[in-house]
């Protein structure tokens, strides 16, 4: 069964220096962008992260600081990439989870002002861990029948990732062959996230809530209230520029709330006081 595409989609991979969203950098980009009328174009690019990569980073894709020496950095093929997923849904294998943080991360990082939050985000290993349980070697064994050589090289696990998707699709009547059923059935935990690590989320009243620690659960409103200085600590604390950024906006949504309520408060308190006379004066 074929993925029905309104959009086009890009299928992508990262390399990175090591796996902390908020501090380690991309050292390698693939993308497999899949048109809705079927035509496929890669894109791939190593990509100077101007940090040392760590050992455990290099021990598992097997590139080296000195591999990347003269690789541009993400500011000088930022214009590339961005015109290479415009329009785009994404799809990735353990995406939802890594990938997209640090790719959000990063392009806010150098500038970028392409919001991926507009996108719809199918992670193709949600898929298969709810049906199957498996890592991306032995999901491409299960659903391709083929053994995936070069694990962990970014083009190899993109286009994999893609092989993998489709025959899902073939194996599972569950599945719907459209971007936004599969984009919510791969949701991380089932919870619709604000930002893209669920730090924080969205509760059934569609309200900003905590998605961890102590006040995991209670709204930003609510917390706020009983805990000012709990904002102050999350802005000035090693969480990602991207969460920082969807809690600051929820935060000036609060303020800006709370500041028309005291506008209004006494026009309408006038109002219902004109209410009754008026009703008082007609009896």
């Amino acid at each position: 069964m074929k993925i029905k595409l309104e959009k086009p989609l890009a299928v992508f991979d990262l390399e990175a220096t090591g796996l902390n969203v908020s501090s380690d950098r991309i050292i390698e980009i693939a993308i497999l962008r899949i048109d809705p009328d079927g035509k496929q174009t890669t894109y791939l690019r190593r990509i100077n992260p101007e940090i040392p990569i760590s050992l455990e980073a290099t021990s598992v894709h097997g590139i080296t600081n000195e591999d990347l020496k003269d690789s541009p950095t993400l500011s000088q093929v930022l214009p590339e990439i961005e015109s290479f997923i415009e329009g785009c849904d994404l799809a990735g294998f353990n995406s939802n989870k890594f990938d997209l943080p640090m790719l959000a991360e990063e392009l806010l990082r150098v500038g970028s002002s392409l919001d991926l939050s507009e996108r719809k985000h199918i992670d193709v290993q949600n898929i298969f861990h709810k049906m199957e349980q498996r890592t991306l070697s032995a999901a491409y064994s299960f659903y391709c029948n083929k053994d995936l050589v070069n694990a962990h090289s970014a083009l190899a696990d993109t286009e994999a990732t893609w092989e993998v998707l489709e025959a899902q699709l073939d194996r599972y009547e569950l599945l719907e062959n459209n971007v936004d059923f599969l984009a919510k059935f791969s949701m991380y935990g089932d919870t619709e996230r604000v930002d893209f690590v669920g730090r924080l989320a969205y509760n059934d009243k569609n309200q900003v809530v905590y998605n961890f620690g102590k006040h995991k659960g209670k709204t930003v409103e609510q917390v706020m209230k009983e805990e000012p200085g709990y904002y102050g600590w999350m802005m000035d604390a090693d969480f990602p520029l991207y969460t920082k950024m969807q809690l600051k906006k929820e935060a000036e949504r609060i303020k800006a709330k709370r500041q028309a309520e005291k506008t209004s408060g006494p026009t309408d308190m006038a109002g219902k006081l004109d209410q009754l006379k008026n009703k008082f004066n007609s009896k």
